[in-house]
């Protein structure tokens, strides 16, 4: 592997993505306690190091079809979804118990991949999940199969990570796969197979690479996970495909190959996850409004500050929340880009208004900032 190819250890924020040929057994159809009970182990470990860790499960098909008797045929569409509302619950109680062994709290997160399309549910999940990472808990995303349609048809839950991923700002996105990365060819077909270490970049050679999905419960196969990687390294994260099915996959993944590690393929994007998330935000050419800002949020905002409703003098236009701004000065000056976090009514009953105020004069308990500057590019 390239010398400059990253491990585990460097990452800050991580989405991990678990299969339902990992989770469930293929002969039992029972979740296989055991492995999992080794990668909470392992997810417990990147948390005591400081390491803020998600997990999109797949698996609640799989889980459930058993416990209503729809084994040995293909399912129907209304069949899959009745046994993803079972299997949910028996995933989300494996989750608990088992991170309960490390005192880690469990959250249940159910979304579907337009959750992560559609702007205001995309905005509302991120906080959400952006809120439970900083209480100390770690998210358990499962994809909502019971009203899902296009991902329960089409297994295209690798993308759905990698859009988890974007949402959320993370810098690293693991695929754990039956596969431990990516290969010229398919390797149970050609023996001259050759691993590739390291992706810089989609080329139509890399994606002629992907081969069909495996058979059995599990759904996605490397089509998906190129689909992945491209959604990933647009968003400045990287993204690493690992065999899944060792026990301690995360472990693995601490060290390089060639250092005792798992052998593995990252996509490495060029750019980090914050700089390709304002870089979008900057060059977002139809901004549907302006907030104009006085001297004294001018100065704040030169500084790395947010832009708060007691530094908005005036509202123009008719935007909606998560929305692109253009804020100027008083004078007209354009001074920055972001993502509002009030809808243009809203923002004109708070501007000049000290961030407590919000709830009194809306009615709920909004974000204390007009745009938080993470959501801010400032020119």
């Amino acid at each position: 592997m390239a010398l400059d190819a990253p491990t585990l250890l460097e990452s800050r924020r991580l989405v991990v993505k678990i299969g339902s040929a990992l989770l469930v057994d293929g002969e039992t159809r029972q979740i296989r306690r055991d492995w999992l009970d080794a990668l909470a182990d392992d997810v417990a470990a990147c948390r005591k190091r400081g390491q803020e860790v998600v997990i999109v499960t797949s698996g609640a098909v799989a889980c459930g079809r058993e416990h209503l008797g729809l084994v040995g045929r293909a399912l129907k569409l209304e069949e899959k979804q009745a046994a993803a509302a079972t299997g949910q619950i028996r995933l989300a109680h494996a989750y608990q118990e088992t991170l309960a062994r490390h005192d880690v709290t469990v959250a249940q997160v159910l979304v579907t991949l337009e959750d992560t399309e559609e702007r205001r549910r995309h905005l509302n999940a991120r906080n959400t999940i952006d809120t439970l990472l900083k209480l100390g808990a770690v998210p358990v995303i499962n994809e909502n199969d019971t009203v899902a349609t296009a991902e329960i048809r089409f297994g295209d839950n690798d993308r759905l990570a990698a859009r988890v991923a974007q949402m959320v700002s993370a810098d690293t996105l693991v695929l754990l796969s039956d596969i431990d990365g990516l290969y010229t060819a398919d390797p149970r077909k050609d023996p001259d197979a050759r691993h590739i270490p390291t992706v810089r970049e989609l080329t139509p050679e890399i994606e002629g690479m992907a081969g069909e999905p495996p058979p059995g419960y599990s759904s996605g196969g490397m089509v998906t996970k190129i689909a992945a990687a491209r959604v990933a390294l647009s968003a400045g994260c990287r993204m690493v495909i690992a065999k899944g099915k060792r026990m301690n996959p995360l472990a693995a993944l601490e060290q390089r190959p060639e250092d005792g590690g798992a052998l593995c393929t990252w996509f490495l994007p060029s750019a980090e996850p914050t700089s390709a998330r304002k870089a979008w935000i900057a060059g977002h050419v139809n901004a549907t409004g302006v907030l104009v800002v006085d001297d004294g949020a001018m100065r704040a905002l030169s500084h790395g500050a947010s832009l708060l409703p007691a530094g908005v003098s005036a509202v123009q236009g008719d935007f909606d929340r998560g929305d692109v701004v253009i804020v100027r000065t008083q004078e007209g000056r354009e001074v920055a880009r972001g993502l509002v976090a009030y809808s243009a009514d809203d923002a004109r009953k708070i501007l000049r208004h000290k961030s407590t105020e919000i709830p009194e004069i809306l009615g709920y308990q909004g974000r204390d900032e007009m745009i938080h500057r993470d959501d801010l590019v400032v020119r």
